[in-house]
């Protein structure tokens, strides 16, 4: 399907080649000679990719009606035609978003050029576009999941804040419990859902390339400096940066930070400018930043002006009412993600689920589930692959402990008395015996293929039996 491109030129020979050439181009084209019938087809519902105007026509200027359609929220990119120009006329342009200024007269094909170039840059803003609307269905305040008392506070929070400005905000709550869900939420069903979501673990860099990939640099800050770059602030104006594990984060970055939240500036590392900048900043913690600021490993100027508003998320075992809903689910989830058609879980193996701690809360839940259908071979929830401490403590604490008569459980401990490969050996050891040795029915059951089993077969030195 083309494209369409609008055309809004009074000069009726110029009109008519234009509308010529971008058809053969595989445009869809719309051409009006006055402002006021291009005006009418947009207000009618006509959404041009790239919109082509002359400047200055019979009854007005084109940079007023890209502003009415600015302020009406139509998106698209504007090329502007014009045989003479001014300075004020082109600051303008730039400050409403304009793609480009042509001048008359022009060649066709680089008028093509430009118009091209514009539709792409176009394409893109509609795909973020239609991101963001996916991603404000998916992360409403009902994605926080939970029937219980605690899970309907978290919700009417969520709702609370998403209807009210503020700049920054703390969610606390212990490693799993959904902070970064709540994060989202808050991005995508507040203000600002429409600008971008930038996310950063304080946890995962070393101070120095913390301090580079928030502020950004300019060349030659330091070693290594070539090109200006662009930090994460820099990066989510006009939206969210979530802060995940703030309290990582050293005492000098913080007063850093605390700066650009009250002067909505920043300056580069290495720059000689303040550059403004409008994010919200979202931070959270596992920890008990209370505890840190008396300790002095937390600066109390941050921690205040963070915990203007503070969202703190319940423990799984201070709910377990709703894994009755979490679990389910999360069978759904995986069943869709690996093919599977788990449609029953055994009261077993709810007494499992509901005895548990959930030390890991939501995040080992969604695992522990994951694993069960990932490895299920029937309508069933499997009870032998939760693998839960308290269930293996009841049954056999090493694979070298259970006896090969139990045919469909293994156990695995995770003390660190075994690694990750004598783990994968001791899996396809079991399952080889289980299928006396038969390639093809071994690899149904791991959900691979024969020649990825043969290869571990090899790996290991395992006996690959006759029958494959």
């Amino acid at each position: 399907m083309a494209d369409p491109l609008l055309i809004i030129e009074d000069e009726i020979f110029l009109g008519r080649e234009m509308r010529r050439f971008f058809e053969k181009e595989g445009w869809e084209v719309f051409w009006a000679e006055r402002i006021a019938d291009a005006e009418t087809w947009l207000m009618e519902g006509l959404r041009p990719l790239v919109t082509l105007a002359d400047l200055n026509l019979p009854d007005g200027n084109s940079l007023d009606l890209l502003e009415r359609m600015r302020q009406r929220g139509l998106a698209g990119e504007w090329v502007f035609l014009t045989a003479y120009g001014s300075v004020p006329d082109s600051v303008r342009a730039l400050r409403l978003g304009a793609y480009d200024f042509v001048e008359k007269p022009c060649e066709m094909e680089r008028l093509a050029m430009v118009v091209r170039s514009g539709g792409r840059a176009a394409r893109a803003q509609r795909r973020v576009a239609d991101d963001t609307k996916q991603q404000s269905r998916r992360f409403g305040p009902e994605a926080f999941l939970g029937t219980s008392p605690a899970a309907q506070r978290v919700r009417e929070i969520l709702q609370r804040l998403a209807q009210v400005p503020y700049n920054a905000l703390i969610i606390s709550g212990e490693t799993g419990t959904g902070k970064g869900l709540a994060a989202r939420i808050l991005h995508y069903s507040g203000m600002r859902r429409d600008g971008p979501m930038v996310e950063l673990n304080c946890a995962a860099l070393p101070r120095e390339l913390l301090e580079s990939e928030l502020f950004g640099y300019e060349p030659g800050a330091f070693t290594g400096a070539s090109s200006r770059h662009q930090g994460l602030v820099e990066q989510a104006n006009g939206g969210s940066l979530f802060l995940d594990e703030i309290s990582e984060m050293d005492l000098d970055l913080q007063a850093k930070l605390l700066k650009i939240i009250e002067d909505k500036t920043l300056r580069r590392l290495g720059g000689d400018r303040n550059i403004s900048v409008d994010v919200r900043f979202l931070a959270a913690t596992n920890r008990d930043l209370d505890a840190l600021v008396t300790g002095g490993r937390f600066r109390a100027d941050l921690f205040h002006r963070l915990s203007v508003v503070r969202l703190d998320l319940p423990a799984l075992r201070e709910r377990k009412e709703d894994l009755e809903v979490l679990v389910p689910h999360f069978v759904a989830e995986f069943n869709a993600h690996a093919g599977k058609r788990v449609r029953h879980i055994p009261s077993a193996v709810w007494k499992v689920l509901q005895d548990y701690d959930w030390p890991g809360n939501v995040r080992e839940l969604r695992n522990v589930i994951e694993r069960g259908v990932l490895f299920s071979e029937g309508e069933d929830l499997p009870l032998e692959w939760l693998q839960l401490p308290g269930l293996a403590s009841s049954h056999c604490p090493a694979p070298t402990a259970c006896p090969l008569e139990n045919k469909q459980q293994l156990i695995l401990p995770l003390d660190g008395s075994m690694d990750l490969d004598s783990m994968e050996k001791e899996i396809l050891s079991r399952v080889l015996q289980l299928t006396d040795h038969n390639v093809t029915q071994a690899a149904r059951i791991l959900g691979t293929t024969r020649e990825t089993l043969r290869y571990r077969i090899r790996k290991y030195g395992l006996r690959e039996g006759e029958s494959s």
